[in-house]
């Protein structure tokens, strides 16, 4: 029996239809890929139990649970987003003890890829009869046409006391400082027409309390993650409110130092630009694969750098050393998430984030500029302490009062416990420190203890 007298409107494999005679269980990829290839174009059927030539011999009731099995838990396991399947059966006897298992594909709304190993991934395109994996033109091609996991419209509508905290941003970074109107969100479709919040805005809402946004901060004594940890803080709630903490903790926990000017001046100098800290962890917020779970963004300071790693995948396929920092194309892998951080002016549409990061370093030395760093599953953004290893820095105390001189040094130098305060500033007793240096600055509000009092891992931070 033919395939086509089962299946009328079948007469040949292509784009839309292709035939296995089973499905391999130790080489799964070869089977995967034409799924995810229909997933990525318009949708698609696999049949099973029919021969290269269209001969369809069918395979038994025991077979047909063993394949759907099997093709349920490589779509768990290695097809991200998962891709929508459904099944029909039609008996090619009249005993009906064998059957022609149809796999049907649904287009999905974003780019499907298969994940391999260590998340090592491959975006597949369905040609005429096989499967490849996507040039990086067919995949930027793709990513216009698909929608992303953020993309779904919610049964939530839009009000503006829900999305207080968002708001506040775009009042932060807005150049008029004002909020968007309703109609701007639905311009961007942030909120469908129906005035619904779409999945990607649901997350800068004010009582989201998801994992998936977490961000996870450190500050390291030392250059890694073998040395004390000094401060920590666990970011959970809306994306609006763990960017801002987050730069927060970045800020609080990084140095500030004077270059002396020629007229006897000097100017602040500080060891991030600002402008490359937040571009770093804007990109990062808004390029994550947020389809991997329990994983979340870190932010780890060292004593020469700040490392920002997201979870995420290199869609392209050219290596990415292939790319310079500055001219990596630009995929959205989250179009609304993106857009919102468009329109509270922390994005730009054109892709220019790893350019702003390299600009902002301009006049450092070579081996300090920003990397961009690609690992199985992540991708790290590294940018380096411009203080660390410039000697025409220094931290100059003279003619600052004790108070003046504390501030400076943890500006300079970051966290310090009360004991090298002490050293520092040449105090031989410690109760006339804190009583005239450090609880005044405590009590104005500029510094506080983290920790127990007595302790001697407590440190002396400044509060911003």
């Amino acid at each position: 029996m033919k395939i086509r007298e089962l299946y009328p409107d079948v007469i040949t494999e292509d784009t839309s239809c292709e035939y296995k005679a089973v499905l391999n269980q130790d080489n799964p990829i070869k089977w995967a890929k034409t799924l995810i290839g229909y997933a990525n174009d318009k949708g698609g059927t696999l049949f099973v139990g029919v021969s290269n030539d269209g001969e369809a011999f069918g395979i038994d009731l025991e077979e047909v649970d063993k394949t759907k099995l099997l093709i349920s838990r490589i779509n768990d396991r290695h097809i991200f987003p998962h891709i929508k399947i459904s099944y029909m059966m039609r008996s090619v006897d009249y005993n009906a003890e064998h059957f022609v298992l149809a796999v049907k594909v649904a287009p999905a709304d974003s780019v499907i890829r298969y994940r391999e190993g260590d998340y090592n991934e491959t975006v597949f395109i369905k040609g005429d009869g096989n499967a490849t994996p996507a040039t990086p033109e067919e995949i930027i091609s793709l990513s216009k046409r698909k929608y992303g996991i953020d993309n779904e419209t919610s049964e939530v509508a839009y009000t503006d006391n829900l999305w207080s905290e968002y708001l506040n941003l775009c009042k932060e970074y807005r150049q008029d400082k004002s909020a968007p109107t309703m109609k701007e969100l639905q311009n961007e479709e942030i909120v469908s027409k129906d005035g619904y919040a779409k999945s990607g805005f649901i997350m800068f809402s004010d009582n989201y309390n998801e994992d998936d946004t977490m961000i996870c901060c450190r500050l390291w004594k030392g250059k890694n993650k073998t040395g004390i940890v000094l401060d920590s803080s666990r970011l959970r709630g809306s994306i609006a409110n763990v960017f801002t903490n987050a730069l927060n903790f970045i800020e609080r926990n990084t140095k500030t130092g004077w270059v002396k000017t020629e007229n006897g001046g000097r100017d602040e100098i500080r060891s991030y630009p600002k402008e490359a800290v937040r571009e770093a962890l804007v990109n990062a917020i808004a390029h994550r694969d947020y389809s991997i779970s329990g994983t979340q963004i870190d932010v780890d300071i060292y004593s020469d750098r700040i490392e920002i790693v997201s979870p995420d995948s290199w869609l392209l396929p050219k290596d990415y050393n292939a790319y310079p920092a500055g001219s990596i194309p630009s995929i959205r892998r989250n179009a609304i998430i993106a857009a919102c951080l468009d329109v509270a002016n922390l994005m730009e549409r054109g892709g220019t984030g790893f350019q702003t990061m390299i600009e902002s370093y301009k006049f450092s030395p070579d081996e300090i500029q920003p990397v961009v760093s690609i690992y199985p599953g992540f991708l790290n953004l590294r940018l380096y302490d411009r203080l660390y290893r410039d000697e025409a820095i220094e931290l100059d105390l003279e003619g600052l009062t004790a108070g003046e001189k504390v501030m400076a040094i943890l500006k300079m130098e970051g966290p310090k416990p009360i004991k090298e305060l002490q050293t520092s500033l040449n105090y031989r007793s410690r109760s006339q420190f804190l009583n005239e240096v450090i609880n005044p600055l405590m009590e104005s509000g500029d510094i506080y203890r983290d920790g127990k009092p007595k302790s001697p891992t407590a440190l002396i931070k400044i509060k911003r």
